[in-house]
């Protein structure tokens, strides 16, 4: 129904809880598999990943890559990794920005956007979870800091920070700390992001025509920690898609990215109708569902409204549906829009580049599975290739200690004012 080109146009899917989008995700998804072109799921509830994985033909099993934190041997992602240091620590800040939108200050964003910065220009792979290391040990701190170069911005910061007593230190550092320990509390969490090498390659699935399935259910990670993860992997898939733009325009594959409940993970700090209008250009084609347009902030909702040329309506509330009836009219009312059987969905469709007249389609069901048990067959394919280590929580073990609630860790350094050759003098506050 929709071709690769038109797809760049981008969707929008929108309705609530049980009237099919899911079932259309899954199925644009294992056609994109299908046809040889890469595509990764954000799955806030678990049940479209299962799905999914339950239907891969058997001999696409090798095709599909898996990311569920619940998985006891997950695959590695360190978010640190990159070619470009400036635009990956950008966009990670800028999702906590965004996150915690309501209790992040400048000095919160200084600290966490250089202690990133000094990570991941050193010589060994560091990873997020090397942070609160980093700000509380002096002598360790001190190898990674000393060598640097950079007398406008990280060495004067390094500066004002060794010249902070430490009950100062613990009062500047507590924002960034509490919430990086969302993630770094939770083993399944740690075993992904807090491994040097990462397994799981998101470029390559784009440009060679994979299917990454990321299951990041709320009721299990909790809210923030699946916004945290999601919107990771969402910059990871858009730092992919600008990389492409040293490849001329007929070597980038087309590939898509599928987001359900979006306004949870669409944090980069570029705004979105930059994000969409350049995707279009890298072949990179966004699927963006949600339940009900209060949901949207309205830079978000705009972006879209304005971009995503495909308009794809599901059974609407009554105040949505009187929102988009102009997006129907004249075939169809506000009236279709709110009283549209369950799996029939109202379409405004872009074909060939241009917008078709409204009109109504009933999905169609996922076939059967092919064997009862193939969603573990995946799994376990996909575990025995990117598992990150043998064993992962002992890896995470080795390199940071133990940061479990009751459990003992290694003892701290000295302060670095104890340290012959120590860094003193202040800084204006951050």
């Amino acid at each position: 129904m929709l071709a690769a080109a038109d797809a760049r146009h981008h969707l929008h899917l929108l309705g609530p809880t049980g009237t099919g989008k899911s079932t259309l995700i899954a199925r644009l998804a294992l056609d994109d598999l299908a046809a040889g072109r890469g595509a990764v799921v954000i799955d806030p509830k678990g049940d479209l990943v299962e799905d999914i994985l339950a239907r891969i033909p058997s001999d696409k099993i090798d095709r599909v890559d898996l990311l569920d934190p619940h998985d006891p041997k997950p695959p590695a992602l360190n978010v640190l990794e990159g070619r470009d240091t400036d635009l990956v620590v950008d966009q990670l800040v800028g999702i906590f920005h965004r996150l915690y939108e309501r209790s992040w200050g400048p000095r919160t964003d200084d600290i966490l956007r250089s202690s990133l910065l000094t990570l991941a220009q050193a010589e060994e792979p560091m990873t997020l979870a090397d942070v609160p290391r980093l700000l509380t040990e002096d002598d360790w701190r001190s190898r990674l800091t000393d060598p640097i170069d950079d007398p406008i911005g990280l060495e004067p910061f390094w500066t004002w920070y060794d010249g902070l007593s430490e009950a100062t230190r613990a009062q500047v550092t507590g924002p960034v700390s509490n919430k990086l320990r969302a993630l770094l509390l939770r083993r399944s969490l740690r075993n992904i992001i807090g491994q040097p090498r990462s397994t799981l390659d998101i470029t390559r699935a784009l440009d060679t025509g994979r299917l990454l399935l990321c299951s990041l259910p709320k009721g299990t990670l909790g809210e923030d920690t699946s916004r945290l993860l999601g919107s990771i992997v969402v910059a990871r898939v858009w730092q992919a898609a600008l990389a492409r733009a040293a490849l001329p325009p007929e070597q980038r594959r087309d590939a898509a990215l599928y987001v359900d409940e979006v306004h949870n993970y669409l944090n980069l700090p570029t705004p979105v109708d930059d994000v969409l209008a350049e995707a279009r250009g890298y072949r990179l084609s966004l699927a963006l569902a949600h339940q009900h347009l209060a949901q949207l902030p309205r830079d978000l909702r705009e972006g879209i409204s304005a971009n995503a040329r495909t308009k794809i309506y599901f059974q609407l509330s009554a105040d949505d549906a009187h929102a988009l009836d102009r997006d129907v009219q004249p075939d169809l009312s506000r009236h279709d829009l709110a009283h549209l059987h369950r799996f029939t969905t109202a379409v405004r469709l872009c074909h060939s580049g241009e917008t078709t007249r409204a009109f109504t389609v009933a999905t169609e069901p996922l076939a059967a599975p092919e064997a009862d048990d193939r969603a573990e067959q995946v799994r376990q394919h996909v575990r025995d290739r990117l598992s990150g280590a043998p064993d992962s929580e002992a890896l995470f073990e080795r390199r940071y200690g133990a940061i479990e609630p009751g459990v003992k860790r290694r003892p701290r350094s000295k302060g670095s004012g104890d340290r012959p050759g120590a860094r003193s003098g202040g800084r204006p506050g951050a």
